[in-house]
């Protein structure tokens, strides 16, 4: 009962201090005031770290020069536009918006309570969230939003559902069941990475998949455990005082809703066997050039939230004319407009934070700070499974700083991967503990840049949400989550179970 109060307590605080902070617009507007003064105090310090990208040393630009303040004025209205999450938000809620102002959304989800077990309704929402991995980015604006509206549905409160969603789909991003984008992209460092060592090693693109299939069902316990015995109570205490028009409502549906459902339903599956039909043939459009529909280079990839849209539209449509929710075009448009207006200030905050991260990068603070972290724990000598516990905290730190998985990968993946193979550790274990670092922090860094957006959707039950709020909580996924899956990690590499396909524990493999 101590531990639990300390807990609390401790929570509580870390939520005052962290709603004292100024709106996340400021802070990445401060952020980026911060690495320009960086940039200027250490552009003229020699750096001994070599970046593996170049074969260089690592050099700090300076973006106070007037050449690089020209060109960030000139590129200030491309930054904010180019900004990859600010399409994928506002194009699929557009969709999203039809769906749910039309009433198809909480008429599905109405139906759908009724047949889930209050019980079951934790794991069922942090599994949904970990296969939406699979689309993207997809459960950001769809499945967190809706986890909301069918916790506060089923009379719990709806930031725990919130925070459950978010669990799954950014704390548990290296766990999943089903083969995702991410696969070949982090096997393609690791390959190239390996390579330096041994020029005709070969990683195959899913050497991790069976430790990440295992992975999802510690997810889904821990966090299961964690949202019903830990966030929940927690919550007991804050009302929910949102805008009564933006809180969903669930009434019994009468016999034109239930008409309109199915029909709405079957244009939804309808089109879902379109889709597979397109992607069913060999040399279809939406494959790859090797035929690959997980590949990056596979047009499927870059369509999942255009998909999102037209399979949330096409519904949402149906069941407004049905239903009588929608009587003209303007209705549809209307439903557009609504769902543009929530994310306003979304759109606010996604400015600034484009901004920063455009000069982060290019200030290169990120790659020294990633690569000093690296030579750093690459010095210590510390036994094998040390070393590796110890890249997945480093990974988690570097992930407060700089978001993309991508992005770190080929960062330390070039320092990490060699030399772990000279300790006869394979590239497919160093990969698999860089996932596990990658992921766990990422609940709990308000430079994601879904970390604001995720404030939104909590704002809209309880107004006094901020920073503080999502991080107090967070934060026990976050230490769980590392602590409990790095262990996991190690037990899962004692019994000598295979990571994935064409996967070793040792290099050279036997």
């Amino acid at each position: 009962m101590s531990t639990n109060n300390w807990t609390s307590r401790a929570l509580d605080k870390i939520e005052r201090v962290g709603n004292k902070l100024p709106d996340p617009a400021v802070i990445f507007l401060i952020s980026l005031i911060i690495v320009w003064v960086l940039s200027a105090l250490l552009s003229g310090t020699s750096f001994s770290a070599i970046d593996p990208r170049t074969d260089a040393p690592v050099v700090v630009n300076n973006l106070l020069t007037g050449e690089n303040l020209a060109d960030f004025l000139s590129r200030m209205v491309t930054i904010f536009t180019s900004f990859a999450p600010l399409g994928v938000v506002l194009v699929a809620m557009l969709g999203v918006g039809v769906a749910e102002h039309s009433g198809f959304i909480n008429a599905g989800l109405k139906r759908m309570l009724d047949s889930t077990p209050k019980m079951l309704l934790t794991p069922s929402i942090i599994l949904v969230a970990i296969i939406s991995h699979t689309a993207t980015d997809a459960g950001y604006v769809l499945v967190i939003p809706l986890a909301g509206v069918i916790f506060y549905a089923m009379g719990r409160h709806p930031l725990a559902g919130i925070a459950a969603a978010f669990a799954g789909v950014s704390g548990g991003f290296s766990a999943n069941f089903v083969p995702s984008a991410i696969d070949p992209l982090l096997q393609s460092f690791t390959q190239s990475a390996a390579q330096i060592i041994d020029p005709q090693i070969q990683i195959n693109p899913l050497n991790n998949w069976f430790f990440t299939s295992a992975s999802s069902i510690l997810i889904i316990l821990l966090g299961w455990w964690l949202t019903d015995r830990v966030i929940e109570p927690r919550l007991q205490n804050t009302q929910v005082d949102g805008d009564p028009d933006e809180i969903p409502r669930f009434e019994d549906l009468g016999k034109k809703e239930i008409t309109a459902l199915r029909v709405s339903g079957l244009t939804m599956l309808v089109g879902t066997l379109l889709l597979v039909v397109a992607l069913w043939p060999a040399d279809s459009p939406l494959r790859s050039p090797d035929g690959e529909l997980a590949s990056f280079t596979a047009p499927l990839m870059h369509s999942i939230v255009p998909l999102i849209f037209l399979l949330f539209v096409l519904p949402g449509v149906v069941y407004g004319y049905l239903a009588g929710t929608f009587t003209s075009s303007k209705d549809v448009i209307g439903a557009m407009s609504k769902s543009m207006g929530s994310m306003s200030y979304y759109v606010v905050m996604a400015f600034f934070c484009a901004l920063f991260i455009d000069a982060f990068g290019k200030s290169n603070l990120g790659a020294l700070l990633a690569i000093e972290g690296a030579q750093l724990l690459k010095t210590l000598q510390l036994p094998s499974m040390v070393t590796i516990v110890g890249l997945v905290f480093l990974t988690a730190f570097v992930n407060l700083f700089v978001g993309s998985a991508s992005a770190k990968w080929a960062l330390l993946g070039p320092i990490f991967v060699p030399m772990l193979m000279q300790l006869n550790i394979s590239p497919d274990l160093t990969q698999a503990a860089y996932r596990v670092g990658d992921s766990s922090s990422n609940i709990i860094t308000p430079l994601m840049p879904y970390f604001p957006l995720v404030v939104v959707y909590c704002q809209r039950y309880v107004k006094g949400t901020g920073i503080g709020t999502l991080l107090s909580l967070m934060l026990p996924f976050s230490v769980c989550f590392i602590l409990a899956w790095s262990a996991f990690l190690l037990i899962y590499w004692a019994l000598g179970i295979p990571l994935g396909l064409q996967s070793s524990y040792v290099y050279p493999a036997p």
